[in-house]
């Protein structure tokens, strides 16, 4: 039986880390936390944020349909969103399911992040 959540995994473009470290560290607020040094050599990074384990795959071609994506829950949907469009990151409001306010924003490799709150 499925017991829980271990972590999400994305794909990222070789050599843009850094990059990608400035959309999810800055942006979305995600702390970078040591990957175990077996691991180290692989590439990317580990990311936290509350009981969320984000981590970030170098790959070599790099694709995405900007369809898949993580779905968080948030508890401000405004509070979130403020540095996104605020540094003018590519975003966009969703029709929600009945009870919930819903967006989209995407990272700089077109990864969609979609974000949930429960009204």
């Amino acid at each position: 039986m499925i017991q829980g959540l271990d972590h999400l995994q994305l794909s990222i473009p070789v050599g843009r880390l850094d990059e990608a470290l400035a959309f999810y560290v800055d942006v979305m607020r995600f702390t970078r936390v040591p990957k175990p040094p077996e691991l180290a050599a692989d590439g990317g990074a580990w990311l936290r944020q509350g009981g969320i384990e984000l981590h970030l795959g170098e790959e070599q071609p790099f694709s995405t349909d900007g369809r898949a994506h993580p779905s968080f829950t948030v508890s401000d949907m405004d509070a979130v969103l403020e540095p996104v469009i605020a540094k003018g990151l590519p975003h966009r409001f969703d029709q929600g399911p009945n009870g919930y306010k819903r967006a989209s924003v995407f990272d700089p490799f077109g990864n969609r992040i979609e974000l949930m709150q429960k009204l």
